[in-house]
């Protein structure tokens, strides 16, 4: 049930007729209450659409009462006319609801430059007919709508003593620090203040969906919103609901690089004994955006000398003859030099683990990303088409 898994919330996914395909596109998720707190991170690119402008100004006191989103067009680069079509949007679904259009967020993903009048026309009609379709299991509808090149809705929940925290995610390509190209939107029946909410978000963002770097592409529409109705009644320990609010977002994220675009590989980067965690960050980062590496992986080579050539170009503190390179298991590389032959690693599974130690100090971080392979760049070749 995702979204409306918490106790609060009722959820809706509809066909506005965005996609050519005729499948849903425009969802809509609503807190009921009693609570209307909620906190949000975007896109930290410079390029921001006209939804995450509107929504950062709806979440800059902590409230919001609903989430407006639609596939099939990134409002992005429209120029006044789009940001007046996410104003009116919000309208329509405040209207809709009985409810300030300040207390709506909205959200967009699709091609950049589409937001012409026939897609606003559909996206109002679209918000109106979700308003009208609203039901208390409407979650897999709504994580249905706002897929793009994704191939399967994503959804998770994780249960807290008394209470719940759960979400849907969209999000294919485009897969890089500043959160993805995804909208994520997480809710719960816990009663927290919105200041609690937003700790516990940019605390399991910072270590999840910010360590999800599928191609080193930053999109103009991230959002990832959290909304709380207080429905259970219960007000949890900040630390149980940000560990859970973690736990939930780890999930999505791993669903997210499982249905990259193209991927043959799902890799895992782990980094171990940096000097300090944004070492391990910067040294991990490398190598998901090292093209050479991730076609090696996509020809099952374990090819570990374009490893050390991608961690030295970074400014993190290592010797490069002090490394170890570990894949599967099995490592290949000792102090800079050779160590197992590459032929004893199977690369055969989707899954790859990648260990790096840098025998540099005691911090850690893991990398999430995937291979590149013939698939990713017909998508991306054919897309706006």
């Amino acid at each position: 049930m995702s979204v409306t898994a918490a106790r609060g919330f009722e959820a809706s996914g509809v066909v506005a007729g965005l996609k050519s395909t005729g499948l849903p596109d425009v969802a809509l998720v609503v807190n009921r209450g009693p609570s209307s707190a909620a906190a949000a991170v975007f896109t930290s690119n410079r390029a921001k659409a006209n939804p995450v402008l509107w929504s950062q100004q709806v979440l800059a006191d902590g409230v919001a009462r609903a989430v407006v989103l639609n596939s099939g067009g990134a409002n992005c680069f429209t120029g006044s006319f789009g940001f007046q079509t996410t104003h009116s949007t919000a309208e329509a679904v405040a209207d809709a609801l009985e409810i300030g259009a300040g207390d709506v967020v909205v959200c967009s993903t699709g091609l950049i430059g589409t937001g012409d009048q026939a897609f606003r026309d559909k996206v109002l009609a679209g918000s109106r007919a979700a308003a009208l379709a609203l039901a208390p299991d409407g979650g897999r509808d709504a994580a249905s709508a706002i897929m793009t090149t994704d191939t399967h809705p994503k959804e998770a929940v994780v249960q807290g003593d008394g209470w719940s925290v759960g979400g849907m995610a969209k999000g294919a390509g485009m897969l890089a620090p500043g959160l993805a190209t995804m909208l994520v939107v997480l809710t719960t029946d816990a009663d927290l203040p919105a200041a609690a909410l937003d700790r516990a978000l940019r605390q399991a963002t910072r270590v999840t969906f910010d360590r999800l770097d599928s191609d080193g592409c930053m999109s103009t529409n991230d959002t990832v919103v959290l909304l709380a109705s207080g429905a259970s009644g219960v007000a949890p320990a900040e630390a149980d609901f940000a560990a859970a609010v973690t736990e939930l977002c780890a999930d999505l994220a791993r669903q997210l690089q499982g249905d990259a675009e193209g991927a043959s590989h799902d890799i895992t980067v782990e980094v171990v004994n940096a000097v300090s965690e944004q070492d391990a960050v910067e040294v991990g980062r490398s190598l998901a955006r090292s093209n050479l590496l991730m076609a090696a992986v996509f020809g099952n080579d374990p090819n570990w000398g374009r490893v050390l050539a991608a961690i030295g170009t970074t400014q993190a503190e290592f010797d490069p003859y002090d490394v170890d390179v570990s894949f599967n298991g099995v490592r290949l590389c000792a102090k800079g030099a050779p160590d197992r032959p590459v032929t004893e690693v199977d690369m055969t599974p989707r899954a790859l683990h990648i260990l790096l130690d840098l025998h540099a100090g005691s911090e850690t971080a893991t990398i999430l990303t995937n291979d590149l392979t013939h698939d990713y760049v017909h998508e991306n070749s054919a897309y706006s088409s």
